[in-house]
């Protein structure tokens, strides 16, 4: 196994250590919060290193064309649907992430069934690091923003809502050609 397959791997090794900080409390709850940002920024960071390895070395595999996409859903759906369940999250944002999700990930089935592989844009790009950017704030709980009144938290994924549905509505009107829809 190589390094970028190595590093996905770790990934998803780093989800359910992330679940487990998340939900620990104890007398220290907001450490655990902390920690919790800490996983999901290195697992964040894994993702960006183990591609830019597995082009630059010319280590692309089918493990790794399967499994890294994989990884990162298994992530962010962690985070998207633990912060909606303790109310962090408005759920409107959860179903807009993990609907695009599996919007786009049928659409790439049924595209690589009929011979096409279709790469991610800088748009899906952009919206996987406004996700991270807004996951991790609201673990921070950052009080500076709270004290100006301003959530930056809900602000970037706000943004990360709407880069969803623009990422989703343009891969589908770009590569529409690469399914037969009859």
């Amino acid at each position: 196994m190589n390094l970028p397959n190595k590093l996905t791997m770790l990934r998803i090794f780093l989800v359910p250590v992330f679940i487990a900080c998340f939900y620990l409390s104890g007398p220290l709850p907001r450490v655990w919060n902390i920690i919790a940002a800490v996983v999901l920024l290195t697992a964040a960071l894994t993702d960006i290193v183990d591609g830019k390895i597995a082009r630059h070395y010319g280590l692309v595999t089918n493990f790794g064309k399967l499994m890294d996409p994989i990884a990162d859903k298994l992530l962010f759906c962690s985070a998207f649907i633990m912060l909606t369940g303790i109310g962090w999250l408005p759920p409107i944002y959860t179903v807009i992430f993990i609907g695009r999700e599996f919007v786009i990930s049928g659409f790439r089935l049924v595209a690589t069934n009929q011979g096409t592989v279709i790469a991610a844009n800088w748009l899906g790009k952009a919206k996987t690091v406004l996700q991270a950017v807004g996951s991790i704030a609201m673990l921070l709980e950052n009080p500076i923003f709270g004290l100006i009144g301003f959530r930056f938290d809900l602000f970037v994924m706000f943004l990360a809502a709407v880069f969803s549905i623009w990422s989703c509505a343009d891969y589908i009107i770009k590569n529409k050609g690469a399914i037969q829809l009859t």
